[in-house]
């Protein structure tokens, strides 16, 4: 069986953001060959392009868990109508210098979840217009745009019963995106 690494970028550095007890439940609703592993994004230095011929530990460390996975997963919070910026300055780093972008190829799925109605609806059109200049072929369809109604996770992080489907359904077809790219990737 072919075993699928998924690295995981929570666009939140919160220890109890929603959007990573989103990855969280996520990693739990895919099949036994797909392994999450969340990537560390809060080490990271501010993005200088003065830096790209020497990069530091934390950059080399996030680009090489990119690089060993078949797949990524981002699962972002809305902040001010885009997304936060210290996920930006993971894509940043990770894809420079010019040329030697971790992300090229690699297939993605984009989600989020928010208090707010329109869950994280503006942070991911704006997420997947960077990645579309990344070379990272995403799932379009189907959408989803998480509003975090009392109760939305049980006392054991899954998402609760009312919303499985549709998570589940979510992630049924990022795993099939996943396996119909990564082929071309790996």
């Amino acid at each position: 069986m072919t075993q699928y690494q998924i690295a995981v970028v929570v666009g939140s550095l919160r220890k109890a953001s929603l959007n990573r007890k989103l990855a969280d439940a996520m990693a739990k609703m895919a099949p036994p060959e797909f392994v999450f592993k969340q990537v560390d994004i809060g080490d990271l230095p501010l993005y200088n392009q003065d830096d790209d011929a020497n990069q530091c530990e934390a950059v080399k460390r996030l680009k090489a868990d990119i690089l060993a996975s078949q797949g990524l997963l981002f699962v972002t919070p809305e902040y001010n109508r885009s997304i936060p910026g210290v996920l930006k300055n993971a894509i940043d780093h990770a894809s420079r210098p010019y040329g030697q972008s971790a992300w090229a190829g690699k297939p993605a799925g984009v989600l989020g979840v928010s208090i707010g109605a329109i869950g994280t609806a503006l942070a991911q059109q704006h997420l997947r217009n960077i990645l579309a200049n990344l070379d990272v072929p995403t799932l379009g369809q189907p959408e989803a745009f998480i509003h975090a109604i009392e109760g939305f996770f049980d006392t054991d992080g899954n998402v609760n019963a009312g919303s499985k489907k549709f998570i589940q359904t979510w992630m049924d077809s990022y795993v099939a995106w996943v396996k119909k790219h990564a082929k071309q990737s790996a």
